[in-house]
């Protein structure tokens, strides 16, 4: 398996170049970007991550919160998918794989059926664009109120991925964060039913008594279950550490993490 940290988890306060060379000196095989502001910044990325030896192999789309792809109001969606189709365009000229999106948002202004509804008619907008720039879209389970099992989640994927061809040519796949499932689920649990949908893997550890998230190591992720689970359905992919800096000395963060990536990938735990 590879090992990557979010771009956005290091150090903020530096510049881009110091950031992603403390990147290459922790040990991460590469990392995934933030949602670049223009072309410039997506080329500058590119440029820092071949100069050090790192791999993009991601991007985090950065409007699907402010602009859901499921909002009731036409225009909010028209923005949203307009956010990501952008964030599409810098994946391909980073030369990054596939693109984090949020699907959609429950809340009391769209209910359950509209967010999976609306979401759907959204994305089909975006899958045309994907396959244009030989990029793919990866769902991501996050604290949205929505696809709140595996068996949802996984048809979710599968009728969006049939709906873009009648063989379903995967260009749709689930982006798993196992932190953010111990809130309501076992995260191999939904390893093993989502199986080889899985693109993309998030870590971060999460205390379910407190309710919070904490570095790794420090919370109630069954790690070695974790792995076995990604083992069983033949996943080598990339695993990325999102978390956010210490509050002091926070390029030590990035240190540390990439031991403890290094200690659950190898089973040391």
């Amino acid at each position: 398996m590879k090992k990557a940290i979010c771009l956005g988890s290091v150090v903020p306060r530096w510049d881009l170049e110091r950031r992603i060379a403390l990147i290459k000196e922790a040990g991460y095989d590469g990392f995934e970007s933030h949602h670049p502001g223009s072309e410039d910044e997506a080329k500058q990325i590119k440029a820092l991550a071949e100069k050090y030896g790192l791999v993009v192999h991601s991007l985090m789309g950065g409007t699907h919160w402010q602009f859901p792809l499921s909002a009731p109001d036409p225009e909010t969606r028209k923005k949203g998918i307009e956010g990501i189709e952008q964030a599409l365009n810098f994946a391909a000229i980073m030369g990054a794989e596939g693109v984090l999106v949020v699907p959609a948002v429950v809340n009391e202004a769209t209910d359950y059926k509209t967010a999976w509804e609306l979401s759907m008619q959204s994305l089909q907008q975006l899958i045309p664009v994907a396959k244009r720039l030989g990029v793919q879209i990866w769902i991501e389970n996050v604290w949205n109120r929505f696809l709140l099992s595996p068996l949802e989640f996984a048809a979710y994927i599968d009728e969006l991925n049939a709906k873009a061809n009648s063989d379903g040519d995967g260009i749709v796949g689930a982006y798993f964060d196992v932190g953010n499932i111990l809130a309501y689920g076992f995260p191999q649990h939904w390893i093993r039913l989502l199986g080889k949908r899985i693109k993309r893997i998030h870590v971060k550890d999460f205390r379910v008594g407190e309710h919070r998230f904490v570095y790794l190591l420090q919370g109630d992720v069954n790690w070695r279950e974790v792995m076995a689970a990604l083992k069983e359905i033949g996943y080598d992919g990339w695993i990325t550490a999102e978390l956010p800096p210490y509050p002091h000395a926070p390029d030590q963060m990035v240190r540390d993490t990439a031991q403890h990536l290094d200690r659950i990938i190898k089973g040391e735990i």
